[in-house]
């Protein structure tokens, strides 16, 4: 048994949380006593952080562990505070029927983490047996799993009725036409994301898919997404750090190590509309799109970037310097991803009650954390705020009752 004392994200109640470290499930959350294995001051308890994208490289070929694998991946996600993630498909062995798949998930269990994979959907796919939440790539970027028309993907996807379908939106014919342009920005300009998000929703709506629609970048794009809910369509959305951090006029002359698909390409106006509608809910989740890669393949133009050991930092900047509260940091970063990998578990993620999982995220809103490469866990050893200073950071993170941290 492992107990813990604290102030409670939203109730502002201090509680004593005690967890069962066989099952990894909360069995009480009782009034303080003060003798628990572990007493906190001033820190906040959030019912664990959930990021719903990531790339944790690792596959049957272990073609790709030199960036990362299922091990790094948990500990830079611990390190952010993050208990669990939704894993992409797009590896050089990808997930794409039964077997392909359980080999692969078989490959999570060294995991310090809770991990729920996402499988992929190609040209000539089909559904898996069991229930799983399915990705798919509607044009090229980065790895061999992609369509290359709309029509070629509405036809793979009629097969998908009822499924969870989650849709990586740039349109393929865009994306070809704008080939040859100078910069990354220009070859994937924001009519793709627009196009294909418009496309993503129709045929949600067509073969009712249980849709969602990954890091979207655009307000337009977004719009839509939001039309689309009121006219009773089931999708939901996806907005990364990186898209409400960095906007157009903060990057540097050298690019390369912030190329991303799809760019950092916004203004400041479309950068903090997203922060805006992240935080009054008509964003669902924030989710990192953690795609890592070395240093030299980034100097090569490669695709990506690194979050996970950032989320909960980021989390404070969020609400230090945006007015986030914490009932919207734990709608988008905990109940509401909890709600979408719930579906394909046993165990139940997303609320600090009796019976649900002891996985919890502790931040210090009053201590600051410059990012530097030492206090990292990723395997490819760098991120895009290298040298930012967030407000608060991440002082403990337990995993089904096993604190992690000082």
């Amino acid at each position: 048994m492992f107990s813990i004392e604290g102030i409670i994200a939203n109730t502002g109640e201090k509680k004593c949380i005690e967890i069962d470290t066989n099952t990894g499930l909360i069995v009480n959350v009782a009034e303080p006593s003060g003798i628990a294995d572990l007493v906190l001051k001033d820190e906040i308890i959030f019912s664990g952080f959930i990021d719903l994208h990531v790339h944790a490289r690792e596959d049957a070929s272990h073609k790709q562990d030199y960036k990362e694998d299922f091990i790094t991946a948990g500990e830079a996600a611990i390190n952010g505070g993050v208990v669990a993630i939704g894993e992409m498909p797009n590896n050089p062995v990808p997930p794409v029927d039964d077997d392909s798949f359980e080999t692969k998930n078989n490959l999570t269990k060294k995991s310090p983490i809770t991990i729920v994979l996402y499988a992929g959907i190609g040209p000539n796919a089909k559904p898996l047996f069991k229930k799983v939440p399915y990705k798919v790539f509607m044009g090229p970027s980065v790895g061999d799993l992609f369509f290359t028309s709309n029509e070629e993907l509405e036809k793979v996807l009629e097969k998908y009725e009822n499924q969870y379908v989650s849709f990586h939106c740039e349109d393929p014919k865009i994306l070809e036409e704008n080939a040859n342009k100078n910069t990354h920005e220009a070859k994937r300009p924001p009519e793709a994301e627009i196009s294909a998000v418009d496309f993503a929703l129709k045929l949600i709506e067509k073969y009712n898919l249980v849709g969602k629609i990954c890091h979207c970048s655009t307000i337009e794009g977004i719009n839509k997404i939001i039309d689309a809910k009121k006219r009773g369509i089931n999708v939901t959305v996806e907005v990364t750090p990186h898209h409400l951090y960095f906007d157009e006029t903060m990057l540097p002359e050298n690019r390369k190590n912030f190329q991303v698909n799809p760019p950092i390409r916004q203004t400041q106006e479309n950068r903090l509309s997203l922060i805006k509608l992240l935080k009054n809910g008509d964003i669902d989740y924030l989710a990192t799109d953690h795609a890592p890669h070395t240093i030299e393949e980034k100097e090569k133009g490669i695709s990506g970037l690194t979050h996970l050991d950032t989320y909960g930092p980021f989390i404070t900047w969020l609400i230090r310097e945006h007015n986030f509260t914490e009932e919207e940091v734990v709608r988008v970063c905990s109940y509401n991803p909890a709600n979408f990998i719930n579906n394909f578990i046993l165990d139940k993620y997303g609320k600090i009650e009796k019976g649900y999982v002891g996985s919890l995220t502790i931040l210090d809103l009053n201590k600051p954390i410059t990012i530097t490469k030492d206090k990292l866990k990723t395997k490819c050893g760098w991120s895009p705020f290298e040298g930012i200073t967030f407000p608060g950071s991440v002082v403990r993170t337990i995993i089904k009752g096993v604190p992690y941290g000082k």
